[in-house]
C-alpha cells in the first residue's frame, strides 16, 4: 500500500472516492479545506487520490486535484496505491460489486448507502468479515447523526429492547409545516421540494421506502437481526390531513413519521423475535419526538441498563452527511495503520413479527350518517373485535366523552347511546376514537365490518398511538 510516514507521526492514506455528488462533494471540500487540521488532530493525512464520475465534462464546484477524476470505478477500487474507499453513488450495483471487490482486496470501505445496506447488509457485513477490513456506513442512517457507532460500540453489550425515531427529514419538514402553518399535505410537500428537501419524485420519503431502509438497518445493528427493506412494515404520510393532525393538538398528541424497531414480547425467548415497522403516529406532547421540526432526525433508544436517550441532529443534506463519512474515514484509517479492526456486525436469522402481532392504541376517524343508532352499531362492532373505546369526540359538537367508556356500553350523555342528534343535520358527522391499547389484527377485522356498515359513509385516518 502507499501509506507513508510524513512530518514525524502523520501518516498519509490515498483515498478512492465513488461519486461526486451532493455528499461526494461535500466530503472532497472537507479533505482538501480542512486537511491541515485533521492532520493536525487526529495524525493521519487523507489524500484524495481517485473520484469515479459519470461524466468528466461535468461542471463541479468540488475542489477536485487535477488528474484524479476518472470514469472507470472498476479502475479506482483495485488501484494498489489506493488505501481505502468511500462509495457515495448510492443504488444497489454497481455499488455491491464495487464494494465487494474492495473489501476482498484488503481495502476497508465507508458508505452512506442505505438501500444497498438494506437489501445486501448480510452478504457485505460477510464480505468484509472475512477480508478482516472494516466496512463502516454511520452515514447511512440519520446523516450527521453519531448513531451506529454508539449501537455498535457503546451499547455493544446493552440489551437494548426498542429503538424509535424520526430517521426521514422531508417528512418531518411536511409534517412540520401542516402542523404549524395549516398547511395542506400538497402544499407542504411543494415547499419541501422548492427548499431542496423533497425529490421531484418524492416517494421514496413520503411512502416511507426511505425510512423503512433505515429501520432494517436499525435492526441488523441494534439487534444483530437478519432484516431487509422488504421485511419492514411500511405507511407514509400522503393520506395525513390537516384535521388528523389538529385533532392530534387537541388531544394532546404530535403526528410523526417513525421508524420503529423492537423486541418482541409475544414469544418466550423475546430475542428471537423482532418487531420493524415504519408508520405515521400520534407521540404524546411531553415526547422527546415531539418537538423534533423541520428536516431534523431525531432516535430515541431504550435499553434495561441506560434507560433512554436520545440522538438529534441533521438527517440529511450534503455537508452534514459528509461529516458522518469523514469520521468513519477516519476510524478506517487508523484501523489500517495500527492494524487494528472495529466491531463488525453478526447477524443471525430472525423471526420478525408481523404488524398484525402488535398491540398498541389507535386513532380513528369516522364520516357517519345523521340518523338514531349510529353511535350504538358503531360501538357494537368495536366491542364485538375486543376494541375498547377511550376517548371519543364527535367533531361539530365538541363533545369529549369521558377515558374509560368502554364500546358497547351505555355511552355518557342523554340520548347519545342511540346516535341521536349526531352532527345535528343531514349532512352527517365526523366521529373520532381513540382506543384503549388493542391488537392491530382485531382492529383490521373490526374496520373491515365498519366498511360494510351502512350507517358508515368513509373511514378516514387511523394513526397508532405512541404511549408516553
Amino acid at each position: 500500500m502507499s501509506r507513508t510516514t510524513l512530518r514525524g507521526m502523520t501518516t498519509a492514506l490515498r483515498v478512492g472516492l465513488l461519486g461526486c455528488g451532493n455528499v461526494g462533494g461535500a466530503l472532497a471540500h472537507l479533505l482538501v479545506d480542512d486537511a491541515e487540521r485533521i492532520a493536525a488532530r487526529t495524525g493521519i493525512e487523507l489524500q484524495l487520490a481517485a473520484v469515479a464520475v459519470r461524466s468528466l465534462s461535468r461542471e463541479r464546484d468540488a475542489p477536485i486535484p487535477p488528474g484524479v477524476l476518472t470514469t472507470d470505478a472498476g479502475a479506482v477500487v483495485s488501484d494498489p496505491d489506493v488505501d481505502v474507499v468511500v462509495e457515495v453513488i448510492g443504488g444497489i450495483e454497481p455499488a455491491r460489486t464495487l464494494i465487494l471487490t474492495a473489501l476482498k482486496g484488503g481495502k476497508p470501505v465507508v458508505t452512506a448507502n442505505k438501500e444497498l445496506l438494506a437489501n445486501c447488509g448480510s452478504e457485505l457485513f460477510e464480505a468484509a468479515s472475512t477480508a478482516g477490513v472494516d466496512l463502516l456506513f454511520e452515514a447511512a442512517v440519520a446523516g450527521a447523526i453519531p448513531l451506529i457507532r454508539p449501537l455498535r460500540e457503546s451499547l455493544a453489550g446493552e440489551r437494548i429492547q426498542r429503538v424509535m425515531g424520526i430517521v426521514n427529514g422531508t417528512t418531518n419538514f411536511i409534517l412540520t409545516r401542516m402542523s404549524e402553518a395549516g398547511a395542506s399535505y400538497h402544499d407542504a410537500l411543494a415547499e419541501a421540494q422548492s427548499l431542496g428537501y423533497a425529490e421531484r419524485d418524492p416517494t421514496a420519503d413520503v411512502e416511507g421506502f426511505d425510512a423503512a431502509a433505515k429501520a432494517a438497518i436499525l435492526a441488523n445493528v441494534a439487534f444483530g437481526a437478519r432484516v431487509v427493506a422488504g421485511d419492514v412494515y411500511r405507511e407514509g404520510i400522503s393520506a395525513i390531513t390537516p384535521q388528523d393532525i389538529a385533532v392530534a393538538h387537541k388531544l394532546g398528541y404530535t403526528v410523526k413519521l417513525l421508524a420503529v424497531v423492537e423486541h418482541s414480547d409475544e414469544t418466550a425467548d423475546a430475542a428471537e423475535a423482532v418487531a420493524v415497522r415504519v408508520h405515521p403516529a400520534m407521540v404524546p406532547s411531553t415526547h422527546p419526538l415531539a418537538s423534533v421540526r423541520d428536516s431534523f432526525n431525531a432516535v430515541f433508544v431504550e435499553g434495561d441498563a441506560v434507560g433512554q436517550l436520545m440522538f438529534l441532529g441533521r438527517g440529511a443534506g450534503g455537508m452534514p452527511t459528509a461529516s458522518a463519512v469523514l469520521g468513519d474515514l477516519l476510524d478506517a484509517a487508523h484501523d489500517l495503520t495500527t492494524g487494528g479492526l472495529g466491531r463488525t456486525v453478526t447477524l443471525r436469522r430472525t423471526t420478525i413479527r408481523p404488524i398484525d402481532d402488535l398491540r398498541s392504541a389507535y386513532y380513528l376517524t369516522l364520516e357517519v350518517a345523521d340518523r338514531p343508532g349510529v353511535l350504538h352499531a358503531v360501538s357494537g362492532v368495536l366491542g364485538k373485535h375486543q376494541v375498547s373505546i377511550q376517548l371519543m369526540e364527535q367533531e361539530g359538537l365538541s363533545a369529549v366523552y369521558a377515558h374509560g367508556y368502554s364500546s358497547g356500553g351505555p355511552s355518557p350523555g342523554s340520548g347519545a347511546g342511540s346516535g341521536e342528534g349526531i352532527g345535528g343535520g343531514e349532512s352527517g358527522a365526523r366521529l373520532v376514537f381513540v382506543t384503549h391499547p388493542a391488537y392491530e389484527r382485531d382492529v383490521q377485522a373490526c374496520l373491515g365490518e365498519l366498511r360494510h356498515l351502512d350507517v358508515v359513509h368513509q373511514i378516514g385516518g387511523l394513526l397508532r398511538v405512541i404511549g408516553p
